[in-house]
């Protein structure tokens, strides 16, 4: 189920190097991932201390605020560190906190892509995510504006979120993708199937919510194990995916800098095959 020593460096479709312990954007919003982040300025702190750490991969969505944390990275970052990848999304409404609904009409995510270009201040996204696919708009016709931006080189990679094997193969007979954002962590694996496609096609796999460390059946193991680690059950919990596959690209968010340092720590812990083995049961 996992390989010899992980490499801890993906190259995204075959091209830009990127560091597989990321950062997700998410958590620097208000209350429900609606409205501006309630400490914008330790919210900028906490971006750059991830880069300035070799964290080369962020992840946001026009729909985190919506539009606030596209700013807030731009206004944090820009001018950006060579080599840094921003991935964003598009394709949901945000009526109100905790409120999401997919919207795959072309026009708003021709003006999703044309915001996010802006708000990142970028001529080029480095990954443009579909946020949902729309089940009431044919992947077909949401996929047309993102077709036109990747010719007219405004977006340079395209990935999905949220989708089984048969929507992948659909929409790579549209155009290519480099990657999908299922959710995924040692708790919750219902994406197994989707996580070993990716790795069989070469594409990357991100799993959104990447810290939960699983149910209760597994809370003994993994304090066993982080105990001689000395490491959080959370560094575990990401150990276990940076070993799970070579092409899982970890994007664990935070709005403490003591928590990023402490995620980015994981990628020091290499877990034996039987401690791997033991939490995968």
């Amino acid at each position: 189920m996992s390989s010899a020593k992980s490499s801890l460096t993906y190259k995204l479709g075959g091209e830009l190097e990127i560091n597989r312990l990321g950062y997700g954007a998410m958590q620097l919003t208000g209350n429900g991932v609606f409205g501006e982040v309630a400490d914008r300025e330790n919210a900028i702190k906490v971006l750059q201390e991830a880069v300035a750490s070799g964290v080369n991969f962020i992840d946001t969505a026009e729909a985190y605020g919506p539009k606030f944390n596209e700013t807030l990275i731009a206004d944090a970052l820009h001018p950006y560190k060579q080599g840094l990848v921003i991935a964003t999304k598009g394709g949901f409404n945000r009526p109100g906190p905790n409120n999401w609904v997919p919207n795959g009409d072309a026009g708003y995510i021709r003006s999703n892509i044309e915001g996010s270009l802006e708000r990142l201040k970028v001529d080029t996204i480095d990954l443009w995510q579909l946020h949902r696919i729309d089940p009431n708009i044919a992947v077909e016709e949401t996929l047309k504006p993102v077709i036109e931006a990747v010719e007219a080189g405004k977006i340079k990679y395209v990935g999905l979120s949220e989708v089984n094997v048969e929507q992948i193969e659909r929409v790579r007979k549209l155009l290519p993708i480099v990657s999908v954002q299922n959710l995924y962590n040692l708790g919750n694996r219902q994406w197994e199937e989707v996580l070993d496609y990716t790795a069989e096609q070469g594409l990357a796999f991100i799993p959104w919510y990447p810290l939960a460390s699983g149910p209760d059946k597994l809370a003994e193991k993994i304090q066993h194990i982080a105990e001689k680690y000395e490491a959080t059950t959370a560094q575990i919990a990401l150990a276990w995916l940076l070993k799970r596959s070579d092409n899982i690209l970890l994007i664990p968010g935070t709005k403490s800098v003591t928590h990023l340092h402490e995620n980015l720590k994981a990628a020091d812990i290499e877990l034996t095959e039987e401690e791997f083995e033991s939490l995968s049961k």
